[in-house]
């Protein structure tokens, strides 16, 4: 009799086994889905949150390298003033006095400087442009008068009074340009009169 209690014992241990997680239970089908329509959904937040973080990255790199170029603006701006007062000087001064042998040094020596200071402008992304004989652009000159000339196409360039600088690809200061203006149109029926005037 002792041995019968033995033997029900193990026939109940699966199930008290299957009971306690020993064998693995049916997962219905619908937590299925909605652990695959998570994990989805998961992995789309991730992949946009990736994507934000690379536009973010590179938006930042573009903003750090346009402050490299374009912060000195301001300064460089201020600058062009001494550059341009430097220029007018040396062309304030006439063939008698650039003669003279003590203003010839003088001369030579803001000529230097005038060049120096250019190239150290020009080093920090500053472009001088003279644009003499080019189309007028608007976006890049500054048109102070008109001037009537036959010389050059009308809507051209004909005289720069001040030259423009770019700081790499933005106008710093646009080129003042006297344009070319359109000569008068004579109207074609002057000569019809005339010719009826003769018969």
């Amino acid at each position: 009799m002792t041995d019968r209690p033995a033997a029900d014992d193990t026939a109940a241990q699966p199930e008290s086994e299957a009971a306690a997680g020993g064998a693995p239970e049916l997962v219905p089908a619908e937590q299925v889905t909605a652990a695959l329509e998570a994990a989805a959904e998961f992995k789309d937040r991730l992949l946009r949150t990736l994507a934000e973080m690379e536009n973010l990255r590179k938006r930042t790199e573009r903003e750090v390298a346009e402050a490299r170029l374009y912060g000195n603006a301001g300064f460089a701006r201020d600058v062009l003033a001494v550059a341009d007062n430097m220029h007018r000087a040396l062309e304030s001064i006439g063939p008698e006095l650039r003669a003279q042998p003590d203003a010839k040094v003088l001369i030579e020596g803001v000529e230097l400087t005038e060049r120096e200071l250019l190239k150290v402008l020009e080093k920090h992304g500053v472009k001088k442009f003279s644009p003499e004989g080019e189309k007028f652009d608007p976006n890049v000159h500054q048109a102070m008068y008109e001037l009537p000339t036959s010389e050059l196409p009308p809507g051209h360039v004909a005289q720069v009074i001040q030259a423009g600088y770019m700081l790499g690809d933005r106008v710093l200061r646009p080129a003042l340009v006297a344009v070319v203006k359109a000569p008068p149109k004579t109207p074609p029926s002057s000569a019809n009169d005339n010719s009826g005037s003769a018969d």
